[in-house]
């Protein structure tokens, strides 16, 4: 999964919708399936990768059969090589300078955080939650250089706010060491 340059995502407000919508998009082109699952509060993710070509294809397919219950959409045509590693689980890191926290209002309004962020500064994105179990929201993590942190986090908050989907966002300076397993599960 660490060769993934090319990733495409759509969140739906409709599960079956979703689904239907997923159908539609590896039909389209030869797509691979990172992800494809319901998420809160009653929506679907699905997640792809490919060809810039084929993700294109595959997208404008599942927007088509999304019936109007699109909640927000992403197409990155090269995504920064931390972003799959933290969806996909904790990445394990040895900085504790600084740390921090973007929380949205949906999955893909973080995963495009986190890629700005990664882009932006020399960070580690430890995870990228994708809204389950949190009412729809989703977050990202960051650890490293406070001054990197800082620019990271000034970067991946102006795209978030962008959309209007910032919930809030946190850094904290030389985190005290008994947090870290709080932080890093």
């Amino acid at each position: 999964m660490m060769d993934i340059t090319v990733l495409g995502v759509l969140e739906f407000n409709s599960i079956a919708i979703g689904i239907k919508a997923l159908d539609a998009m590896v039909k389209a082109a030869p797509v691979r399936v990172i992800e494809a699952k319901t998420i809160c509060p009653g929506k679907f993710l699905v997640i792809v990768s490919g060809e810039v070509a084929e993700v294109d294809a595959s997208l404008t397919a599942g927007k088509r059969a999304g019936e109007g219950c699109l909640v927000d959409e992403l197409f990155i045509s090269n995504l920064h090589p931390q972003v799959v590693p933290a969806i996909l689980g904790a990445v394990a890191c040895e900085s504790w300078d600084a740390v921090a926290v973007i929380e949205s209002f949906s999955v893909v309004a973080s995963i495009e955080a986190a890629d700005t962020a990664a882009k932006m500064a020399k960070i580690l994105i430890t995870e990228v939650r994708l809204a389950v179990g949190m009412g729809g929201k989703s977050y990202i993590k960051i650890m490293g250089d406070i001054h990197e942190v800082e620019a990271a986090v000034t970067a991946a908050k102006e795209v978030v706010s962008r959309k209007g989907l910032l919930c809030k966002e946190v850094i904290i300076p030389n985190p005290h060491p008994d947090i870290r397993p709080y932080f890093l599960f």
